[in-house]
């Protein structure tokens, strides 16, 4: 069999950029001698195709996302276990998830002017719609942190969306998959999270 399946694959880029709006906190991969340094971070679409984000300057990864080197970007979405239990038809447990994979380049862009309009632009696109905070042009604090934040833009060369839904399963047990993604990712973590306190 053909990996990874051809129903699992997604190739309509508009379905792949509306998981990375919908959930925009990315995990960025870049290679320094063959060593994989990762970040999560959220990144912006832009209309032109491009993908912007912000990173700490003391970050080691901020070294290596300029001068057009490569880089691997993933987007996680809903997932979460199916059990056998919830299909009309006998199957096997499985995992679905919502995954997008991307590769391009990426370039620093130095220019304090357009490091805040960024911010100011992704901050308005994560506090919508109700918009209760609005960071100004002319906030204090942000000022004071300009010379510690980069600005950068990656060029994305390949998509790939992997939307893992029970898509080979019969029409029924397909609908059940895709009540049990929902029902589970609208599960109170609260408990989970006194846990770690």
């Amino acid at each position: 069999m053909k990996y990874p399946p051809k129903h699992h694959q997604a190739n309509n880029i508009n379905h792949i950029i509306e998981v990375i709006k919908a959930y925009p906190l990315a995990t960025i991969i870049s290679v320094n001698k063959n060593t994989p340094i990762i970040t999560h971070l959220p990144l912006m679409f832009e209309e032109s195709g491009k993908l912007v984000g912000h990173i700490d300057s003391s970050n080691p990864q901020a070294a290596l996302l300029e001068k057009n080197n490569p880089i691997t970007v993933i987007f996680s979405g809903p997932n979460s276990y199916i059990s056998p239990s919830i299909f009309k038809t006998s199957h096997l447990p499985t995992w679905n998830y919502i995954k997008v994979h991307l590769k391009g380049t990426v370039i620093s862009i130095d220019n304090k002017e357009l490091l805040k309009e960024s911010l100011i632009n992704l901050t308005s696109f994560l506090e919508a719609p109700d918009n209760k905070y609005v960071l100004s042009t002319n906030n204090p604090k942000m000022e004071m942190y300009l010379d510690y934040i980069k600005l950068f833009e990656i060029t994305v060369l390949d998509w790939e969306g992997k939307f893992k839904l029970s898509q080979d399963k019969p029409k029924d047990d397909f609908g059940c998959a895709k009540e049990a993604l929902i029902s589970s990712n609208k599960k109170d973590i609260g408990e989970f999270l006194k846990k770690l306190q």
